[in-house]
C-alpha cells in the first residue's frame, strides 16, 4: 500500500500529463495534457492496464530494490 506507480509525460521540459496509481487516473497540467488525460481516462482498457502496472512492475521489483539499498 505504500508503493505508488507514477508515469509522467513531458514535452520540452514541461510535464503535461501524469498517471498516479493512488489517484487511479491521468491528470493533465496543460491544455494539451488535459485533452490527453480525458481521452485516456475514457478508455477503460488503457486505464485498467495502467492500474495493473503497479502490480506488474512495482510489486515484482520492490524486493530487489530493497535488498540492493541495504
Amino acid at each position: 500500500k505504500d508503493i505508488e506507480f507514477i508515469r509522467s509525460y513531458y514535452y520540452n521540459k514541461l510535464e503535461y500529463t501524469r498517471f498516479s496509481s493512488s489517484v487511479g487516473k491521468h491528470v493533465g497540467f496543460t491544455e494539451y495534457g488535459v485533452k490527453n488525460a480525458e481521452y485516456w481516462n475514457n478508455n477503460p482498457s488503457y486505464l485498467s492496464a495502467m492500474k495493473a502496472q503497479k502490480e506488474g512492475y512495482c510489486l515484482n521489483n520492490i524486493q530487489i530494490k530493497y535488498d540492493n539499498a541495504l
